[in-house]
Parts: structure tokens; C-alpha cells; sequence
């Protein structure tokens, strides 16, 4: 396994990339509200971070079934990587539209793009450096588990802040 690493991160890389960009649309498309929890229910930084939350984690579980006995660190090296991923969609997006202004649309699917590559790459080189990261994998578990669980409720509930707010319709949330 260790020989092919690389290659396992780029195909994750790829799979969020396609999995990601269906999520987008899947909601759109269907409206089926049994999916929101998982798809971009409006156009929010927030769907934004939650629709590549969800394939990093799904590619995760999938991993996991193979690098998990060959990396003792896995679920802290996974849950560093996709919370850093995720975290850099607002960081990438506001940064640019607090210094430039307005962010085109295909500058913001470049970041979330670039965010997956980053969530990788990072993994990447937590795997190849072998540091003892987590005393208990479980807390990374928990961590996982309760991001995800935020996603799924602030998509029926979101708080009314910016972070949240559909910028084409201003509502909040599912519609």
C-alpha cells in the first residue's frame, strides 16, 4: 500500500472533485429533501463547505477499509485533512472578497477545487511523515461525527449570519 499512497490520494482527489460538483446539483436537480442533508441546498459559503465535507468523509470510510491497520494515525491524518479542507472554502472566499471585491463563479469552483487538493496533499504528507499525531483516533471520530451532524442540522436550521446567507436569494437554509 504504501507504494501506491499517492495514487490513492489522487483518485480521492478526483472522487471528491465529481462527487463534490454532483452535490451541487443533486438538490437542484431533484428536490428531494431526504438528500439536503448532504447536497448544496442554495448557494451559502456554508453548502459550500458541507458538499466537500461529505465526499473527503465518504472517500475516508472507503480508505479506511484499506490503510487503516498499515497507518495508525489514519483518522487523525483524515480528520486534519478534511477539516482543512473544508475550513479553507470561507478562508479562500472571503479573503479574496474582502480584499478584491466580489468573486467571480469560476474563481469560487477554483477554490473549492484547490480546497480538495489541499485536504490531500495534506494528508499526503501527514502519512508519508509517520508523526504520532492522536493519543485517541476515537476523538478524531467524534470530531467527524459532530461536523457532520452541524452540516445536517444547519441545513434545516442555520443561524442567521453571513456564513449562512445565500447571496443570490438572501434566505437562509433549506428553502
Amino acid at each position: 500500500m504504501k507504494k501506491n499512497l499517492f495514487l490513492w490520494q489522487l483518485t480521492g482527489l478526483t472522487f471528491t472533485a465529481i462527487f463534490g460538483t454532483l452535490l451541487h446539483f443533486l438538490y437542484p436537480w431533484t428536490n428531494a429533501v431526504a438528500l439536503a442533508p448532504f447536497c448544496a441546498v442554495n448557494e451559502s459559503t456554508w453548502e459550500h463547505m458541507k458538499i466537500l465535507f461529505f465526499p473527503l468523509l465518504l472517500f475516508a470510510l472507503l480508505q479506511c477499509c484499506f490503510f487503516y491497520k498499515e497507518y495508525q494515525n489514519f483518522w487523525c491524518v483524515k480528520c486534519i485533512g478534511t477539516l482543512l479542507g473544508t475550513l479553507c472554502i470561507p478562508i479562500l472566499f472571503y479573503t479574496y472578497n474582502g480584499s478584491f471585491g466580489q468573486s467571480p463563479a469560476w474563481l469560487n469552483i477554483l477554490f473549492f477545487f484547490l480546497a480538495a487538493a489541499l485536504a490531500f496533499l495534506m494528508e499526503f504528507w501527514l502519512f508519508k511523515k509517520k508523526i504520532p499525531l492522536c493519543k485517541y483516533s476515537a476523538i478524531t471520530i467524534i470530531a467527524l461525527y459532530i461536523t457532520a451532524l452541524l452540516f445536517v442540522f444547519f441545513t434545516f436550521l442555520p443561524p442567521k449570519l453571513p456564513l449562512f446567507q445565500d447571496p443570490i436569494t438572501g434566505f437562509y437554509g433549506i428553502i
